[in-house]
């Protein structure tokens, strides 16, 4: 089988990661880059030893699907432009800057018979897919998601709800099957970037199943967290060091303390699940080039894209409506205590 000739639009941090993966996957040849920063894009085609294409449509013309890395306001006309010319397409998440442009590019996609993939890199992460397995044939009650990171380094083009809650509002679709929550409550902070720096959400369905989303860029650790809540038992999966817990009751017993009568014993087990650890974003790509090469569907569809984004929009709303605006003490707070 001949490989398939992937490119990659967008070079920056994110778009030199998928030329990584693209250079050592299985059938995939990466056959070209395109950026708008000509003189750094030749620098890091250079690297690959693959050609640099200053105009997009060259490019295309020489593949058969391409990574779309570029700033989100780019994503709609840069994706619409491969698909027209034929060129299955993984987009980078979000799938557009807005609501508009992503349900009008899943018609063009879904219209179109080609591959639309959409970057949502948790749902190849290897606990989440584990997670998955251990909640099959459990009944599952409530679910909260963390989603923190310190503030340097922090992308502060978009607000905190855009750039990380997303990630989780596609995993609680995936687990409610695509059903958009009957309720949705939220509230945030601005701290440091005149927009929403940390938010909390609470999406819920009338079937019962609550789910608590926290997303913040104001904390000094990164944390990336699924805590579970099952009628059968309770999950706790850590997205970074890739591990499970469940705990579990067992069945309770009562023990003969032969003259002191009996005593009633029940135990907990905690079962250390056992995750392979493989990088996300090598999964992904191999699935990418997987659902090309077989004209599979991927597991992340445009639609899927669409309905994270829907999902987004609603919780920004509902926070901007209430949001809280702190502001920098003139000193810091020990140290006014100290004056007092």
């Amino acid at each position: 089988m001949n490989p398939i000739k992937v490119g990659v639009i967008g070079v920056g941090r994110m778009g030199q990661r998928h030329c990584r993966v693209y250079a050592n996957l299985r059938r995939v040849q990466l056959a070209g880059l395109s950026d708008a920063n000509v003189q750094f894009g030749r620098t890091i085609a250079a690297q690959y030893d693959v050609p640099f294409f200053e105009n997009l449509d060259d490019l295309l013309a020489n593949v058969d699907a391409v990574s779309l890395v570029t700033p989100t306001p780019q994503h709609f006309e840069l994706a619409k432009q491969c698909i027209e010319r034929g060129v299955h397409v993984l987009i980078e998440k979000p799938i557009t800057a807005t609501l508009e442009e992503a349900e009008q590019l899943t018609r063009i996609a879904e219209a179109s018979g080609l591959i639309v993939q959409i970057g949502h890199i948790e749902r190849f992460n290897s606990a989440y897919m584990e997670l998955k397995n251990a909640l099959d044939g459990k009944q599952m009650l409530a679910c909260e998601f963390h989603r923190q990171s310190p503030s340097e380094g922090s992308n502060v083009d978009v607000d905190v709800v855009l750039d990380l809650m997303i990630h989780d509002t596609n995993l609680v679709l995936d687990l409610m099957r695509g059903q958009m929550p009957d309720w949705i409550e939220a509230r945030g902070l601005s701290v440091f970037s005149g927009t929403i720096d940390h938010a909390v959400a609470q999406v819920g369905y009338n079937t019962g199943q609550m789910f608590t989303l926290t997303a913040s860029r104001i904390t000094e650790a990164k944390v990336r967290s699924i805590n579970v809540v099952a009628r059968e038992a309770f999950l706790q999966c850590d997205l970074l060091t890739k591990s499970l817990d469940l705990h579990r009751h067992m069945t309770g017993e009562y023990l003969n303390q032969n003259h002191r009568g009996l005593k009633y014993r029940q135990e907990s087990v905690v079962e250390r699940i056992q995750v392979p650890f493989f990088e996300p974003l090598f999964l992904e790509l191999q699935h990418f080039v997987d659902s090309v090469a077989e004209n599979t569907a991927p597991l992340v569809t445009a639609r899927d894209g669409y309905l994270a984004l829907q999902l987004v929009e609603e919780i920004r709303q509902r926070v901007l409506e209430q949001m809280a605006y702190i502001e920098k003490p003139a000193q810091p707070i020990l140290a006014r205590a100290i004056m007092n």
